[in-house]
């Protein structure tokens, strides 16, 4: 009877409660581990894909393609396959259907007011859609405008925690300020945003992007760097004109720098693009931790079969005994795997546990987000009873081809 088995299984593995604890303790390692490594890889994919929406919305990015020349490479027409500032501009002026485009280029620097000073401050060369692409709004003055930027003007504005912190209540509008050794004038003051995807624009200043090349590119860099810029980001109008656009800014670029269209030294990327090789990569940094945590699962399971071994020998005399009054083989080997698989279902239903705990742990107190993903539970708990079977049952069919009588014999 399928309760009686229960019954003397559970009495076997309750007989020595320490023993088989640390018998299940690989198994409930395992299952915890596969559990945690799967919510934080996808908690990671999760913050990638937000990081990359909290951008805009219908959003290319155009970023140059890597080349084996390296950057200032010339294409056989003389040109540079640097992308640059001018061709953001030329984007903006020619193409069609789009409503913003965006360049940055960011710097770490120490700001003054008076007697107030912050030291690492992010200061942002930007241009003028900024606050439209990214979704901000100015809350006092104005933002850079193209006459700042063809001007290189000497202008700055400043988030919101940051304003706060260097003038307090006082109005920043018209105030200077001394970013690194150049004096700035404040020209606005950005609404609270707050944290996004681990960015603080709260804390940021935004220049025009002009000025940054000028002023704030280290010297041993400006020989090279110049204007170039690493991506350029164009919002389009909807998704509808999406690939109409694409085409558009290849065949501008192609011609920009004397380059055809096969040869183009530049990518042209959606927002679900990069989401997309963003999780493929995550995808498989998440099998490599599922496999990794799977060793553990299969040190628990040879474990289980070591103690199932020790039990049988053991209970060489109890197995005799069954024998005798009437347990065929496979009654003999079906209690003893039943033990076996109550050891590894036990150590699989405290490893959830502990897995969903140790989840919701990391979650809350590191810095690290994890997101539980349901299949990974019944993946681990699945594989905890795989384990149980497959390695009890060469114990198991071991103890059911005990000869009654040298069973019998047995001390």
């Amino acid at each position: 009877m399928i309760g009686e088995v229960l019954q003397i299984a559970w009495e076997g593995v309750s007989r020595n409660k320490l023993r088989s604890l640390l018998t299940m303790l690989g198994v409930i390692i395992g299952v915890a581990a596969v559990i945690i490594m799967v919510a934080v890889s996808a908690g990671t994919e999760a913050t990638i894909a937000d990081r990359i929406e909290t951008l805009g919305t219908n959003l290319l990015f155009v970023s140059q393609a890597f080349s084996a020349a390296g950057p200032g490479a010339r294409q056989p027409g003389g040109s540079s396959n640097d992308l640059t500032y001018d061709d953001a501009l030329a984007i903006r002026s020619s193409v069609k259907n789009i409503t913003g485009v965006l360049v940055e280029r960011n710097s770490t620097l120490a700001v003054k007011a008076g007697n107030v000073s912050s030291d690492g401050v992010t200061v942002v060369g930007t241009t003028i859609d900024y606050p439209e692409i990214r979704g901000l709004t100015v809350a006092q003055g104005r933002f850079l405008t193209q006459k700042d930027l063809d001007n290189t003007a000497k202008v700055a504005v400043l988030g919101y925690s940051l304003a706060q912190d260097l003038f307090g209540e006082e109005n920043p509008v018209g105030q200077k300020i001394t970013v690194g050794t150049v004096k700035l004038y404040v020209m606005g003051v950005m609404e609270e945003k707050g944290v996004v995807a681990n960015t603080d624009y709260d804390a940021r200043m935004y220049v025009p992007i002009s000025l940054m090349f000028e002023k704030f590119t280290p010297a041993m860099f400006a020989r090279f760097a110049g204007n170039m810029v690493n991506t350029i980001t164009v919002q389009v109008e909807n998704q509808e004109v999406m690939d109409g656009v694409i085409t558009q800014i290849e065949i501008l670029l192609a011609k920009r720098h004397d380059a055809t269209m096969e040869d183009l030294p530049f990518t042209v990327r959606t927002q679900q693009e990069i989401i997309d090789t963003q999780a493929a990569t995550t995808e498989s940094f998440r099998s490599l931790l599922a496999w990794v945590a799977a060793v553990s699962l299969v040190v628990g399971g040879i474990g289980i079969m070591n103690i199932m071994l020790v039990s049988v020998t053991e209970r060489t005399r109890e197995i005799g005994i069954r024998q005798a009054t009437g347990a065929t083989p496979g009654d003999i080997r079906w209690q003893f795997l039943t033990e076996a698989l109550m050891l590894s279902l036990t150590g699989g239903l405290l490893g959830v546990v502990g897995g969903v705990g140790g989840s919701w742990l990391f979650n809350q107190l590191g810095s690290m987000r994890t997101v539980l993903v349901p299949n990974s539970i019944l993946l681990a708990f699945g594989s905890a009873a795989a384990v149980g079977i497959f390695f009890g049952f060469y114990p198991a069919n071991k103890a059911a081809q005990l000869d009654p009588i040298e069973a019998l014999r047995h001390e």
